[in-house]
């Protein structure tokens, strides 16, 4: 994955969202919901409800980049909460981003 290196804070968002929005509807949701200002150099991960997709939003200090994945097979392990936020390390998100959680770390 291009992107944020070591030591980047990560915000996992709990329960589902929206996959049909884009980068200004997951910015909202990082800013209204988060409570985390979107441009901060943070990523910011979100999963569809059925809980084979996710995306990334991360600001780069030019502009936002936007990560989606589908999975083929099985889902990405995700809190049950339905609001609030996770912080993940770099480890675990690079772990998300591959798909090879087999349980989850919170």
């Amino acid at each position: 994955m291009i992107g944020p290196g070591t030591g980047i804070r990560v915000y996992l968002a709990c329960g589902h969202t929206d996959m049909r929005k884009g980068i200004a509807g997951l910015s909202a949701i990082a800013q209204d919901v988060l409570r985390q200002r979107p441009s901060n150099g943070a990523v910011f991960a979100f999963r569809g409800r059925r809980g084979d997709r996710v995306k990334l939003l991360y600001w780069d200090g030019q502009g936002f980049c936007l990560y989606y994945k589908v999975l083929e097979k099985g889902r990405f392990p995700w809190p049950a909460a339905t609001d609030g936020s996770v912080r993940l390390t770099a480890a675990q998100l690079a772990m998300l981003s591959e798909g090879v959680w087999g349980y989850p770390l919170w």
